[in-house]
């Protein structure tokens, strides 16, 4: 059984993480236990600052070990300067896009494209798990520079369990412990709008508090509320759920957490 695939009851949480769900559920507005348990959540990372930097088209997203989800791709892009605290990028579940893998005029081998093309759940989308076998069956290097143009990343996700409140935990980056938000409470000390204050005021724990109000701004300083009628859900064609969205005033970050669909979460593994 895979970590995906394991949904704590309510009555196993500790008490901080009770805090973090009761807080979670002020972001999202509602309580955590109104989604559905049984579901696979997903936090995609992506803006400006991962396209334009060329981070997405690192020769890391397609080495085998991180495919297979044994090497997590740190984002030199996080939310605060501690250098132990990158946001982590799973390959194996990252979805990708291999637009021409069925094109004639495609460099990808001819017997690896029509494998790729196979597993694709969605047109040219496909798992980087779903990928990581085919490169050694047909023995493929899609780090080569003759490939590099044949793949890109549709939707990028960090590291998470799977479960709707560590895909906040992670979206939101407050740690697993309240020790956690200490080194970040100077860092996103952020004044929230007003039309926030008040449903922030019932998170009794001051630091968590603090903390979360820089998801609650204008997007001048921290980074603001993504609601659905205001962005196009990505993997929305193939039956995912926008669960809750923060993005910055300038298009460089966006952070969204995802309900999947269980044809894009694939089947569980192990």
């Amino acid at each position: 059984m895979t970590a995906e695939s394991r949904k704590a009851p309510v009555a196993s949480l500790s008490d901080w993480d009770r805090e973090l769900a009761h807080a979670f559920g002020v972001l999202v507005g509602r309580p955590l236990d109104e989604f559905d348990p049984d579901a696979v959540y997903a936090v995609g990372f992506r803006g400006n600052v991962l396209n334009e930097s060329g981070f997405l088209r690192e020769p890391d997203w397609v080495h085998p070990q991180a495919l297979s989800g044994v090497r997590p791709i740190p984002c030199p892009f996080g939310l605060n300067s501690e250098p132990d605290r990158q946001p982590l990028f799973d390959a194996s579940t990252s979805i990708f896009d291999f637009e021409w893998c069925d094109s004639p005029q495609s460099p990808l081998p001819k017997d690896f494209a029509a494998a790729l093309k196979s597993v694709c759940f969605a047109e040219s989308l496909v798992r980087g798990a779903d990928i990581a076998p085919l490169l050694d069956r047909f023995g493929v290097d899609l780090t080569t520079s003759a490939l590099k143009d044949t793949w890109t990343i549709y939707f990028p996700r960090l590291v998470c369990d799977g479960t709707l409140l560590d895909a906040l935990r992670v979206a939101l980056d407050t740690g697993s412990t309240p020790e956690e938000l200490a080194p970040l409470t100077l860092t996103f000390a952020t004044e929230p709008d007003e039309e926030w204050e008040q449903d922030l005021a019932t998170i009794e724990h001051p630091a968590l508090r603090t903390h979360l109000a820089y998801f609650c701004t204008d997007g001048a300083e921290g980074l603001m509320p993504l609601y659905q009628d205001e962005t196009t859900t990505v993997l929305a064609d193939e039956g995912c759920e926008q669960v809750a969205g923060w993005e910055d005033g300038h298009g460089q970050i966006e952070i969204t957490v995802m309900k999947l669909s269980p044809l894009v979460a694939g089947p569980a593994k192990g």
